[in-house]
Parts: C-alpha cells; sequence; structure tokens
C-alpha cells in the first residue's frame, strides 16, 4: 500500500463571520489549500466534507469552487468529524481508490454553551436536565476524580490555560491572542468546577482544509519537499469496560486510539516532539497527557509543573494555543490541528516554531465516544 501525503493544507484564522455562510468558509479553506500545492480542482479524485451543524457541505462547496462530478462524501463525528474526513481520504488513497483527495473541515459556532436538544419524540435524561451530561460538567467531573485520585490541584489545571493562552499570542490564525496570568484564570467565573471560563475552549466559526496524495503522484508532480507523511491514523470507539461509574469515561477511547496509532507506526510517545491534543478544557489536557502516554498515570500535574510542554520544553503541547485560546470549530477542529503540525513539520511556523521538529501528533475526542488520532512525520 502506497504511502499517503499531505501536499497541500490549510485555515482560516478562527474567528467570527457574521456575514459568511458555512460552505463560503469552506471554499476559502479549500482554495488555500490547493493553492499552497498548487492544484486546482480539476486534480482533485474525491471529496471528503465534515461539518456538524449542516447538510450536504461537500457538494455546495463545490458549487463555488467547481463542479467535476467527482464523489463527496459528508461526515459528522463530534468534535472528531474533521479528523474522521481526514481519515476517510487518507484511507481511499490506501485503498488505492485515488492518488489526490481533498478533505475539509468546517463549522459556524454560536456564542455560549452547547446544550443537547430534544430531537423529535426522544425524552431529554435527568442528567441532561440537570447539567451533569454537559460537557463542562462532564470535565468538571473527571477533573474532581483526578484531584481525588492523584492531588491533582486547582493551580495544575489553571496552568494549562496559562501555558496556552501564551502560546496564543505567537500564533496570528488564534481567536485569541492574549496573556491570562495564572491569577486571572484562576479569579475569573467560575463555569463548572475546577474549570474557570478562562479554562473551557472558545466556541468560534472556522474552517480548515488538507489535500492528501498518494507517494507516486507526490513525487511525479514534484511536491515532496514540503510533503509531510501520514505515518498513522487511527479512529476508535468507545470499548467495552466493566464498571460502575456512571460519568462518562474520556480516557478508554483516547487510550485505545493512540495505542493503535502508535503500534500503525512503530513509534512510541518519546518518539513524538510535538502534539496538538484535544484541551476542550483545561482539564482534559492534564488526562491526555496520560492517555497518550506522555507521562505515567497520575504525573500529568507535575508535567504542567515542570513546563516540558510549552514551547521550549520536552514535548510541547498545543503550541497553536489549544482549543482554550486558537479556538474549537468543531467540525474544523480536526484538520486545523493537523495544519499546526504540518506547519511545524515543514518548519514554516515561524515565532512559535518548535525546533528540530520532525514526528507529530494530533487528537481530538467527540463526545468522548470518537477518538481520532493521527501522526505526522517529515518527509
Amino acid at each position: 500500500m502506497t504511502d499517503v501525503y499531505v501536499v497541500g493544507i490549510d485555515m482560516l484564522k478562527f474567528g467570527r463571520y457574521p456575514d459568511r455562510t458555512v460552505v463560503q468558509l469552506a471554499a476559502q479553506a479549500a482554495i488555500g489549500a490547493l493553492d499552497d500545492c498548487k492544484l486546482g480542482m480539476r486534480d482533485v479524485q474525491a471529496l471528503y466534507s465534515g461539518n456538524i451543524g449542516e447538510t450536504m457541505t461537500g457538494q455546495r462547496t463545490l458549487q463555488l469552487i467547481g463542479q467535476t462530478g467527482i464523489p463527496v462524501v459528508n461526515c459528522t463525528n463530534a468534535c472528531a468529524t474533521g479528523a474522521t474526513a481526514l481519515r476517510e481520504g487518507w484511507t481511499a488513497i490506501k485503498a488505492g481508490l485515488y492518488d489526490t483527495v481533498l478533505c475539509i473541515g468546517v463549522e459556524k459556532m454560536a456564542a455560549g454553551m452547547i446544550v443537547k436538544k430534544k430531537v423529535g419524540n426522544e425524552p431529554l435524561p435527568a442528567e441532561g436536565l440537570i447539567g451533569s451530561e454537559t460537557m463542562p460538567a462532564v470535565f468538571a467531573m473527571v477533573g474532581m476524580e483526578h484531584m481525588r485520585t492523584y492531588g491533582t490541584t486547582l493551580e495544575q489545571f489553571a496552568q494549562v490555560s496559562v501555558k496556552n493562552h501564551h502560546h496564543s499570542t505567537l500564533n496570528p490564525k488564534a481567536m485569541y491572542q492574549k496573556e491570562t496570568p495564572l491569577e486571572e484564570v484562576m479569579g475569573s467565573e467560575m463555569i463548572a468546577y475546577p474549570n474557570t471560563k478562562l479554562m473551557c475552549s472558545v466556541n468560534v466559526d472556522g474552517a480548515a482544509a488538507a489535500v492528501l496524495m498518494s507517494e507516486k503522484k507526490a513525487r511525479e508532480l514534484g511536491l515532496m519537499s514540503r510533503a509531510v507523511r501520514v505515518r498513522a491514523s487511527a479512529l476508535a470507539s468507545d470499548p467495552f469496560t466493566e464498571r460502575n461509574l456512571v460519568m462518562q469515561d474520556v480516557n478508554a477511547v483516547t487510550r485505545l486510539a493512540a495505542e493503535t496509532a502508535y503500534a500503525m507506526a512503530g513509534l512510541g510517545p518519546k518518539d513524538i516532539d510535538l502534539v496538538e491534543l484535544h484541551d476542550c478544557f483545561a482539564t482534559a489536557e492534564i488526562l491526555h497527557y496520560e492517555n497518550l502516554g506522555l507521562c505515567a498515570d497520575g504525573e500529568g500535574g507535575r508535567l504542567i509543573d515542570s513546563r516540558d510542554t510549552a514551547l521550549g520544553g520536552r514535548i510541547p503541547v498545543n503550541v497553536s494555543g489549544g482549543l482554550l485560546s486558537k479556538g474549537h470549530p468543531l467540525g474544523a477542529t480536526g484538520i486545523a490541528n493537523v495544519y499546526e503540525i504540518a506547519t511545524h513539520l515543514r518548519g514554516e511556523a515561524g515565532a512559535r516554531q518548535v525546533q528540530g521538529a520532525r514526528i507529530g501528533m494530533t487528537h481530538v475526542v467527540g463526545l468522548g465516544s470518537a477518538c481520532a488520532v493521527h501522526i505526522l512525520e517529515k518527509a
């Protein structure tokens, strides 16, 4: 089977676009990715489009950038939507169906908390009514459990936000580019203890797109100099576990996807130079340090204290600013994470460049039940 490479990639600055439609955002990102590798729509053999809020976004995007009759697959997988679209494109090239595909992730989001709405005759569960099924509540509970089990402190969780908000000041495509000292993070409005407002991800509008290509085609077109190899692509859902917990298990699915990705790549956590992981809340980042094998169980708090996950540290995490500061347009996040890693592997990240980066990892989790992990390598 062929190796698959990212040969073109782009993302819009995350923010608010009240005068732009979802497909207009998707079209701009797609054109940016195509321009990045000097290709056009006639070079693309299939499109994989990720979006949660609307239908047929792929076909509607092609109405703006060129309808050529290619197959279109529309994907939705909660926060893992964009990464799922990219994995579908990767799978199709691996299978030998195509040499060149375009993958898009896009979302427009309202400000404020995302809440579950009643669909048809489906009743809202009691947990949804009282709030314990909302994401702030879920990641509050897992944070509290980590504190109880391992002695992790509120200050350690808050330091995640301090770090990621600092990283965002170096990223011109982040929604917010503002320092937030520890006292400000801890003193902001409490949303669901221990996560304050500045420890919660930002609902924004955004889009990202990637052109994937087989190695043979990339060499034929002379695109290998800036190509990034997709060394592993793993997608997992919740494994069966016998447990008495009522709250969602947000750990097992990440561990399964990470184990699969490491095995596919023939690598381990110590081989990774930088990570973009799913910091939907500050508590989540520390949990996922452990779930991805960046440290042992219970050591996440000490890892943030060591500054090893800051830019310049042993294993920089969320140098983009992460979901906490760059923003989290659900359908776009998975491909935006790949954009960040690819930019570093190409040596094009400017002031936030991770020096000598050769291998990076991206990670997203959708509702605790879908996890995508990609391992990328400098060509």
